[in-house]
């Protein structure tokens, strides 16, 4: 909903041209606490923290509704943040854990699918922005309601068979140390797969998360869309990338999680170009291969932070690769602010951040282990 009404929001905030790219850079900073419920994950269960986040996403999305500044609504989001990053990190690693290994991949991708699909509602309502009461704001209540349905929903989620196992070999664990455990592990036992994730994580989300940020915005600013058009738009063009979110989970099955993810990125840094630098059809057809793109090397990428990994540590590892997403993506929106004044449009600043477009598929290719077709304890047996 940010993204889509981001128009709306900034008007009714009367938030500065300038200063749109920093209050969404600190929203997405929400992931980098998520990162210690994550953590907590590998520590009390899976099922308890998804209990926990949910009822912390509802709440802070209601209280969205009612923020009566910039910097309330910024607050507010923030937590939402927080809590909805843990949802996405530990729901990627339930996945995880659960499928086997023939199908893990098509699982995460049904997951960005359905992710999509809950994008497309969003736009929906997006066309009724104008006549609802108190416009922008209603989208938070109307997005509040559902949330309430699947908290109740998580009270018959099982805990996953992997954990359950692991929390009974290694026995109770209690104090700091038992907290810090997961990243110390994580530090000492796979260093070198750590550090090239987040590497190639920090290139790809400068350039998927900034260029996914202004797309309603540009739109609707530069080739004068009204909200009707964009929930047009996206429903159609939002159908192309829900079935291709979930084949690419297929084709990873298939064809290995780093060829995919690097074709995919590649293909995202084509469709960034020619969606910001072209008109009329072009647009849409480029504003298709840029978002299902994105959204497949997303979901790849949360299976690789996941499979990477050990049960001991795997949440946290999963809420790393998150926070380094999203720390690229906050500072692309950054570096997109202090090329704004040069460039001269939005649309200019984000098309020379394609400079970097190289760096994440040569380090996937180049870096990282396939786990494709393998088992989770096969996996953790490699190298580092």
């Amino acid at each position: 909903m940010l993204t889509l009404a981001l128009p709306q929001i900034q008007a009714g905030l009367a938030i500065p041209e300038a200063d749109i790219g920093r209050v969404v850079a600190v929203i997405r900073l929400g992931v980098l606490p998520a990162l210690l419920l994550a953590a907590l994950a590998d520590r009390v269960g899976r099922r308890r923290l998804l209990l926990v986040t949910i009822g912390g996403f509802t709440a802070a999305t209601l209280a969205t509704a009612f923020a009566p500044s910039a910097t309330a609504f910024t607050i507010c989001q923030f937590l939402a943040r927080i809590f909805i990053a843990a949802e996405e990190m530990l729901a990627i690693v339930v996945i995880t854990e659960e499928l086997g290994a023939e199908t893990r991949g098509f699982g995460l991708g049904v997951l960005g699918a359905f992710g999509a699909l809950g994008f497309g509602v969003a736009a929906i309502v997006l066309a009724f922005i104008a006549r609802l009461p108190f416009g922008w704001r209603a989208l938070y209540v109307v997005g509040a309601v559902p949330l309430v349905w699947v908290t109740w929903l998580r009270r018959g989620l099982p805990e996953t068979r992997r954990f359950a196992e692991e929390k009974q070999r290694r026995g109770p664990e209690a104090g700091l140390a038992g907290v810090l455990r997961p990243f110390r592990e994580l530090v000492v036992a796979y260093p070198g797969r750590m550090l090239f994730l987040v590497g190639s994580l920090l290139a790809a989300a400068l350039i998927g998360h900034t260029a996914l940020t202004f797309v309603s915005k540009f739109l609707q600013d530069t080739h004068g869309y009204s909200p009707g058009q964009l929930t047009l738009l996206f429903l159609f063009a939002g159908f192309v990338v829900y079935f291709g979110t979930a084949s690419a989970g297929v084709l990873a099955d298939r064809f290995g999680r780093r060829r995919v993810i690097a074709v995919a990125l590649v293909l995202n840094a084509i469709g960034v170009f020619f969606f910001y630098r072209s008109s009329g059809v072009v647009i849409i057809l480029a504003w298709i291969v840029m978002n299902a793109c994105w959204v497949g090397s997303e979901v790849l990428f949360g299976a690789l932070g996941s499979e990477l990994f050990p049960t001991s540590y795997r949440s946290t590892a999963s809420g790393v690769r998150a926070a380094a997403a999203t720390v690229g993506g906050s500072i692309g929106l950054w570096v997109e602010a202090q090329l704004y004044p040069l460039a001269g449009s939005h649309a200019s600043a984000i098309t020379w951040l394609l400079g970097l477009a190289w760096i994440a598929p040569l380090l996937i290719l180049v870096s990282l282990p396939e786990t494709a077709r393998r088992e989770l304890e096969e996996i953790a047996g490699g190298s580092a």
